[in-house]
């Protein structure tokens, strides 16, 4: 059986709670943090199994594993045995096709969250993050290794940072706002294409516009599926009863539910606008349409008793008193230029050119 699945279909067959990867990426090799901390202290170490980790519920410490890559089936298989963690939840880590959603386990509480980034062709990428929430000890599982919580272990290091004095579920609180945050450089960098789009819409609406529109209109959807489902997981999360979670540390994690209201709020508006300017490129291209089928139009009318002059003039009559006058033919040549020059003239005093 490959290490790496594409889609979840592909595990059509096998055992409930089968560790494999599933994912739109190959799974990359993991990098495993072990971050201890306290008021006075902060420890970082490499992890290389559960047992590294330690008894969370004999020291004051709290401890934040992080995982960055999910090519580490072996970790997660022992971090279940060690920790006690369902078969079925560590199946869904793995698997990165996941719905935001929460779940509350009578010794930790499993969140899945999405963080999204866009590239120069405004391209969504969407990645799953998993967080385990146990008494004193954090799990965060991600996709892939950059500095998104960059600044986060930047606070980690100022001693007298709230987040040292606080416990596991504050740093809980701080990943997902974290995530959260990162939907308001995505929604600026939307602000700027639409704005872009809109430019030419008033300029010059060509089909790569409309390529781009139409791309928006997708993307929009798929961001709208990640983020919405959050104000579920948040509202679970504010309603559970557990002891994991402080009642000093709600009011940050409805914090971080007004933030997704205004992103969703965000994302609402923006479709609007996308639509508004889909409608707008069709009129104009139907407009655009109108202006060559006028000019056509005034062509052929002019045309019409000209062909009519043509097509008489043309038969073969032998009695054609006309053909014998002198001045037939430049008299034509001046009709030929009366004709057009009356009807330009027409169309322009009805306001039709």
């Amino acid at each position: 059986m490959s290490a790496s699945l594409n889609y979840p279909s592909e595990k059509a067959g096998l055992p409930p709670g089968t560790l494999v990867h599933v994912g739109r990426e190959p799974a990359t090799t993991g990098r495993l943090t072990l971050l201890t901390y306290g008021p006075d202290h902060l420890e970082e170490s490499q992890v290389l199994s559960g047992t590294d980790i330690g008894d969370h519920r004999a020291s004051g410490s709290i401890r934040w594993v992080h995982c960055e890559g999910l090519a580490i089936t072996a970790f997660i298989a022992d971090l279940g045995r060690h920790f006690g963690v369902h078969p079925l939840v560590l199946e869904d880590i793995l698997n990165t096709h996941q719905r935001p959603k929460f779940e509350e386990h009578e010794d930790f509480l499993f969140i899945v969250l999405k963080t999204l980034r866009t590239d120069q062709t405004l391209t969504v990428h969407h990645e799953q993050i998993s967080i385990l929430l146990f008494d004193n000890l954090l799990f965060t599982f991600r996709e892939h290794q950059d500095n998104l919580f960059a600044g986060l272990r930047q606070r980690l290091g100022m001693t007298k940072s709230r987040i040292r004095s606080l416990g596991a579920d504050y740093l809980a609180y701080a990943v997902m706002d974290t995530v959260v945050d990162q939907y308001f450089t995505l929604t600026d960098t939307l602000e700027e294409a639409i704005e872009t789009i809109e430019d030419k819409l008033l300029t010059k609406p060509d089909p790569e516009t409309f390529a781009t529109i139409q791309r928006l209109r997708r993307e929009l959807v798929y961001i709208r599926k990640d983020v919405t489902p959050l104000l579920e997981v948040l509202t679970s999360l504010q309603h559970c009863d557990t002891p994991l979670i402080h009642d000093k540390t709600l009011f940050y994690f409805r914090d971080v539910f007004d933030h997704v209201l205004r992103v969703i709020d965000i994302l609402d508006s923006y479709r609007d606008l996308i639509n508004g300017m889909l409608e707008i490129y069709l009129s104009s291209l139907s407009n655009r349409i109108n202006e060559v089928m006028k000019v056509l139009t005034v062509f052929a009318t002019i045309f019409i008793p000209l062909t009519f002059l043509v097509g008489i003039y043309g038969m073969n009559f032998d009695y054609m008193p006309e053909l014998q006058w002198k001045w037939s033919y430049p008299l034509l040549w001046l009709i030929f230029f009366l004709v057009p020059a009356v009807l330009l003239a027409a169309f322009k005093k009805k306001k039709w050119l």
